[in-house]
């Protein structure tokens, strides 16, 4: 089951934690990244990558009909939870920056971009983050990255994300990340990567925001392997969308959703046979009979092991007759 995109109750203050790290301290997470929003759509998010172990454990803060947050450098992980506080009791993005700065005392070493649901934002970098470091702006975007090889990063991170409107905010998060890593990145190099989206009633049967939720913890080449779970990601959030749909009894939505979710799935052979046997449920609730049976045979041509559970499945009852039985009897 997904983590939900809970945030913890905060008391009234917002002073942050912020004692100087130990010699005996782990780095911190230089990095590069991008928090964004989409109105049109209610989403939210983060991508973000680094030379760092397991980046997406530090970084990316998000809730949905509130906004997104990254917080990195010598990383205030406090920043995530009472940015999305601040932002949720109604403060825009660079009011909510002022105050979580405000109370840290290791200001100068942090680096952090918000960006309300709204498409309000902020970037900030410290005077110590280590070069190069700083960030860009603008309608529904804050850029940010440190110990980059320049500004090209954030640069073409922020063209990657103005060019993709339209497309679905994983996509066009990933594809900025992509485009920073293009232009070189982290200069020490390459080793985890994290997306994450949240969207109301995103999550696995509508009890929760996290719509996407994918980490590369430790890998030589993180973007690949990212690239391919984004691809699996958005397959199974549209798988979701129509699964949700049907639970709701909103059958003309889901079915929608999962048509598309099929359509994308031709390209993720690991998940299609369940993509389309839950279409088949979908058609024959929304009143495609034939459609129904078409799907029904395909996913069970694709995955015969998937025939023990359509031979007792309630939903495909009214076209049980037409499959065929377990064992190919």
């Amino acid at each position: 089951m997904r983590r939900a995109c809970v945030l913890p109750v905060l008391a009234l203050g917002f002073a942050a934690a912020a004692a100087a790290p130990s010699a005996a301290a782990p780095p911190g997470p230089s990095t590069f990244s991008i928090a964004a929003s989409d109105p049109a759509t209610g989403e939210v998010g983060v991508a973000v990558a680094s030379r760092f172990f397991a980046v997406g454990t530090v970084v990316p803060w998000a809730k949905a009909g509130v906004g997104a947050v990254a917080t990195q450098a010598s990383a205030n992980t406090s920043f995530g939870p009472n940015g999305l506080e601040l932002m949720a009791r109604g403060l825009t993005a660079e009011e909510a920056l002022k105050v979580l700065l405000r109370g840290d005392e290791g200001r100068d070493r942090r680096q952090a971009g918000l960006v309300t649901a709204s498409g309000d934002s902020a970037t900030y970098t410290g005077a110590g983050a280590n070069s190069w470091a700083g960030g860009r702006r603008g309608p529904g975007y804050a850029v940010q990255g440190n110990i980059l090889v320049g500004e090209a990063v954030v640069a073409e991170m922020e063209k990657s994300f103005l060019a993709s409107a339209g497309r679905p905010l994983a996509e066009r998060l990933l594809a900025a990340l992509a485009a920073g890593d293009a232009a070189g990145g982290d200069s020490r190099g390459r080793q985890s990567a994290a997306l994450l989206v949240c969207r109301a009633k995103g999550g696995y049967n509508g009890f929760t925001d996290r719509a996407v939720d994918v980490r590369v913890d430790d890998d030589p080449d993180p973007f690949r392997e990212l690239t391919r779970l984004v691809g699996m990601a958005v397959v199974n959030d549209l798988w979701n969308r129509g699964w949700t749909g049907f639970m709701e009894k909103r059958y003309a939505e889901a079915l929608k959703w999962q048509e598309e979710a099929t359509a994308r799935a031709e390209a993720q052979p690991a998940m299609l046979p369940e993509v389309v046997y839950d279409l088949a449920v979908i058609r024959l609730a929304a009143g495609d009979r034939a459609g129904a049976v078409e799907a029904a045979r395909r996913a069970l041509a694709l995955n015969p092991k998937l025939s023990a559970q359509a031979a007792v499945d309630p939903d495909l009852e009214a076209i049980r007759a037409d499959l065929p039985k377990v064992g190919g009897r």
